[in-house]
Parts: C-alpha cells; sequence; structure tokens
C-alpha cells in the first residue's frame, strides 16, 4: 500500500497548512499505520495548547490551566498507546510554565 501524504489524505491536508512540521510527521507516521484515531488525538492536544497559550497571552489563566489539564490528560493517554509524544511534552511544559502551573 502507498504511504500516505496531505494528497491523499484529508486529516493531513488540513493540518498541513497551519500545523508545526514536527506534529505533522508524527500525524504521517501515525496515518501510515492507520492510527488515524491517534492522530486525531494528536491534533486536539495542538489545539488545547495552542488555546492555553492564547489565554495565557489574554491573562485569563484559569481557562489556561483548563486547556492544559485537557492535553495533559490527552498526552498521558498517547503515552499510554505508545505514541512519541515527546514534543507535545515539550511544548506542553512550556506553557504551563508561563501559565505558572506544575
Amino acid at each position: 500500500m502507498a504511504k500516505k501524504n496531505s494528497r491523499t489524505n484529508d486529516l493531513l491536508y488540513n493540518f498541513n497548512e497551519k500545523g508545526s512540521a514536527k506534529i505533522y510527521s508524527l500525524l504521517i507516521k501515525l496515518v501510515n499505520e492507520d492510527r488515524e484515531d491517534l492522530a486525531q488525538i494528536v491534533i486536539k492536544v495542538d489545539y488545547l495548547l495552542e488555546y492555553a497559550s492564547s489565554c495565557i497571552k489574554q491573562k485569563d489563566f484559569e481557562e489556561a490551566n483548563e486547556s492544559l489539564n485537557k492535553a495533559k490528560s490527552r498526552i498521558d493517554m498517547l503515552k499510554s498507546q505508545e505514541v512519541d509524544s515527546s514534543y507535545l511534552e515539550h511544548l506542553y511544559i512550556g506553557i504551563a510554565k508561563k501559565a505558572k502551573l506544575k
């Protein structure tokens, strides 16, 4: 079977335009392993982290902490499925420091 890429997969095509290269490469790996369910979770975590960062810029720390907690639970779920989530964890830690969440 041919490898899937942004031309042959809607999920990858939609993320390719706005996402980071490291997360996109993780998505490609998951989609080619027929794990689109996990790829969807990666996209949700990325969105939650972006949203939390936006909340911090607007000084809405309560909403940022709530988003970070949701992102952390999904990152833990990815880890339990043995997905390389090190980059997502790195982003989480950096944003959590800004929100004064440890």
